[in-house]
């Protein structure tokens, strides 16, 4: 199956830019790249920071965007959005018991779960014991599983930007829950890093997909400062088979040259060449 991953879209009330850009843009042509190239794919997952100060407008934005959508479209939040004006716009999306937006679906016998890692007035990511008990309960009935969340659940490498992870307590615990279920798991992805970043936790691999606005400089001394800058967004196609997994970053707002070339050998010959040469 064919997943789209997009995060970090920080909409604004229409008309306000974010970091010298204007999200509401950047994300239609997101979107609009989607429906011209992959119309074959069966979900579009959106993890978090919908809307960079979590205003009812900025959500609203993001309704009207999404509306004539082909693509089924899953929503998560992350740490500059509001939950409660999330939902008052979106009030028919599913949320657990205890209010907090997790929730999850079976897609082709893969347990597709998307998460709720969103703390009170902080940007670090939080996973408290409610959450921690909903989210075993749903693992144990998975044969095969695939987590959705915003914030990276374990640190990158990177200073400053693992000062607002998923915060330590709620890391080890996570971890801990993770590694019981660890054979279920085919994959965590989650965005917040707004970069390209792989590896494996808990002995699960694991991807950060950019944003579609800005994208964060990797600098593994810094330790207080977030640095960013407006290179080129994109976004991830998943695609899925079984438990393998090939991820493609997708440059959707490229409109610079773009070269082609045949894939035989001598149509990478040296010009005036011959291919006995």
């Amino acid at each position: 199956m064919k997943i789209i991953h997009i995060s970090d879209i920080h909409l604004t009330i229409p008309g306000e830019e974010m970091g010298g850009l204007d999200p509401h843009a950047r994300f239609a042509r997101a979107l609009a790249d989607v429906a011209n190239h992959h119309a074959d794919a069966e979900r579009l997952v959106i993890t978090g920071d919908l809307a960079h100060w979590g205003e009812v407008d900025a959500y609203e934005a993001l309704k009207s965007a999404l509306e004539g959508a082909r693509i089924p479209v899953r929503l998560m939040i992350g740490n500059h959005d509001n939950r409660a004006n999330f939902l008052k716009v979106f009030d028919s999306h599913p949320a657990d018991a205890n209010g907090y937006v997790n929730y999850a679906e079976t897609l082709n016998g893969t347990r597709m779960i998307y998460l709720d890692s969103v703390g009170h007035k902080t940007h670090a990511g939080h996973f408290c014991s409610q959450r921690r008990t909903w989210l075993d309960a749903e693992l144990a009935n998975a044969e095969r599983a695939r987590i959705f969340l915003h914030h990276n659940p374990m640190p990158v490498g990177l200073p400053a930007e693992d000062k607002i992870a998923l915060v330590r307590a709620d890391r080890a615990a996570f971890k801990a829950l993770l590694e019981t279920h660890s054979a279920r798991i085919d994959y965590i992805h989650f965005g917040h890093v707004h970069a390209p970043i792989h590896g494996r936790f808990a002995g699960i691999p694991f991807a950060s997909v950019p944003s579609t606005g800005n994208q964060s400089l990797p600098d593994m001394t810094e330790t207080e400062v977030l640095t960013g800058a407006p290179l080129e967004p994109a976004f991830f196609v998943l695609l899925i088979d079984g438990d393998d997994t090939t991820i493609h970053q997708i440059p959707f707002a490229w409109d610079g040259p773009v070269m082609t070339s045949g894939t035989g050998w001598d149509d990478w010959a040296k010009p005036n060449m011959t291919a006995a040469e």
